[in-house]
């Protein structure tokens, strides 16, 4: 390994130990290929298909974590990705009150993606992450909260609900993250 790359290990492991709610969300990648570019091509694709996906923004995001907080309900600021809104509803997620008006009609999704060639058809073998931010979040909202897989190589994606998804695996393999 070059000594180039050893000095963006240890930056990495650093910023770790200085923010370790980083490792929640896999915000940061000890190794160069990224998952954050291949999920933030996932949204892009969500997005474009124009069936209701939505990005928020900063204020949006906010404004989503107040209105589910005002029922009790916590999101983990970044244990979720887009959102979509049921029935069509129009929805100014500008605005506190627009959605707390439609909170019922709202999702909230986290993206899991893989640019992976060799990911079959409706995911199968496919391998993940599951943060614990995550986990809290999809049993705290219920049918508020989904999981969306998106290959994008195939651009096949496929919702799933916590319940679904644990339905689903095939093994699960618990990690704990631990700072000293």
């Amino acid at each position: 390994m070059s000594n180039s790359k050893q000095k963006s290990i240890l930056d990495k492991v650093d910023s770790l130990i200085d923010n370790p709610e980083s490792i929640l969300r896999n915000e940061i990648e000890i190794f160069p290929e990224s998952k954050q570019g291949t999920a933030k091509k996932a949204i892009k694709i969500l997005v474009e298909l124009n069936q209701g996906y939505k990005e928020p923004n900063k204020i949006e995001r906010t404004n989503l974590l107040i209105a589910f907080a005002k029922k009790n309900k916590v999101i983990y600021g970044k244990a979720f990705d887009v959102v979509k809104v049921k029935n069509n509803s129009k929805i100014n997620f500008e605005s506190l009150e627009g959605i707390e008006k439609h909170l019922d009609d709202i999702i909230i999704y986290e993206v899991k993606s893989t640019n992976k060639k060799d990911i079959k058809t409706n995911f199968e073998k496919y391998f993940f992450g599951l943060s614990t931010a995550e986990l809290l979040v999809a049993q705290n909202l219920r049918e508020h909260f989904k999981f969306i897989f998106v290959n994008t190589n195939s651009k096949e994606i496929m919702e799933l609900t916590l319940k679904q998804v644990f339905e689903k695996a095939k093994g699960i393999y618990p990690v704990w993250s631990i700072q000293f």
